[in-house]
């Protein structure tokens, strides 16, 4: 049975337990994250507290039956398989740095693959919800005018959450219908906004954002396009706060969030027939593959419309 206690390896002179020592220690030198630090050693500790249970205390007693009888026993204790891939990249990880590092000369853990994890479609909603949260603002307050315009350039120009709050006022352009986004990597990129978005922005800029502006303290005028309540920058959370609540005032069928929006963007890009690469691009993904998903959701949605509407979609029937 697999134990779950890490870091606990002693296997001798020149351990491994030293050696996930000094890769953990390598990746705190090149800004890893202490949480996904604290994870890998974790990890990776697991793994070499089996490899004790079973009498392995070397990296050259490490091949492809002793990984394949790990992955298959944390698949009896109950690990779901993204728990499992994700290991796999780990280990894989700590074999490339003992390469890197001359320690072995081939990586025993590139043996194996990794689970493959059932692709889910992302959840988007339909033209008719987005209207209806559109709805759902009260455009007669700061807040509303605010609000009305997040979901607006949130869905006009699908952005990321992170890139809506880092927003400051000199990032969006009205008159040219576009907002300066600063996206994953530091790399910038330009998102295009409709009218109706241009028009909601326009709004909170000259109503919303001035009233809520003065609800600041000091003279310091702040630089952020969202503001909160007390005139600070919107964070994160209070964008995903003001979907959620919006999406339960209109009765919308799945959980509202940020990134539901950006799905609903591309989805509704695609149905339209855009083309995949101008998707890849609003999006500001770097690989194609992550915006063929969108695809799929497309494709789905294409045959679920067929299926309803055409008189002679029934599934077929088993003979």
């Amino acid at each position: 049975m697999i134990t779950f206690y890490a870091l606990r390896i002693t296997f001798g002179v020149s351990t491994m337990q030293e050696l996930l020592d000094r890769f953990l220690s390598y990746m705190e030198a090149h800004n890893s994250s202490p949480y996904t630090i604290k994870n890998y050693g974790n990890d990776i500790g697991q793994f070499l507290d089996y490899c004790r249970e079973q009498g392995v205390g070397a990296l050259a007693e490490i091949d492809r039956s002793l990984l394949r009888d790990y992955l298959a026993e944390l698949d009896a204790v109950g690990y779901v398989k993204a728990s499992i891939s994700r290991r796999v990249a780990e280990l894989r990880s700590f074999g490339n740095f003992l390469v890197q590092e001359k320690v072995i000369e081939r990586n025993p853990f590139r043996t194996v693959s990794a689970p493959r994890i059932p692709q889910r479609l992302p959840k988007y909603l339909t033209v008719a919800e987005v209207e209806a949260l559109l709805a759902v603002p009260d455009t007669t307050t700061p807040l509303g005018l605010r609000d009305r315009a997040i979901i607006e350039v949130l869905y006009g120009a699908g952005l990321r959450v992170s890139e809506l709050v880092g927003l400051d006022v000199g990032d969006a352009d009205p008159r040219q219908g576009q907002v300066r986004v600063m996206g994953k990597g530091g790399k910038e990129r330009i998102g295009l906004l409709g009218r109706p978005a241009v028009r909601a922005l326009r709004a909170y800029l000259e109503a919303g954002r001035p009233v809520l502006a003065a609800q600041g303290k000091g003279s310091t005028i702040p630089s952020a396009l969202w503001l909160n309540h007390r005139g600070g920058r919107l964070s994160v959370r209070g964008v995903s706060l003001v979907l959620s609540k919006a999406g339960e005032q209109a009765g919308i069928r799945i959980s509202v969030s940020p990134h539901i929006l950006r799905h609903s963007f591309a989805t509704h890009l695609l149905d339209g027939g855009a083309d995949l690469r101008v998707v890849q691009e609003l999006l500001g993904h770097a690989n194609l593959v992550t915006t063929q998903i969108y695809t799929h959701v497309s494709q789905s949605r294409a045959r679920e419309v067929y299926t309803h509407a055409h008189p002679r979609a029934e599934e077929p029937s088993e003979s």
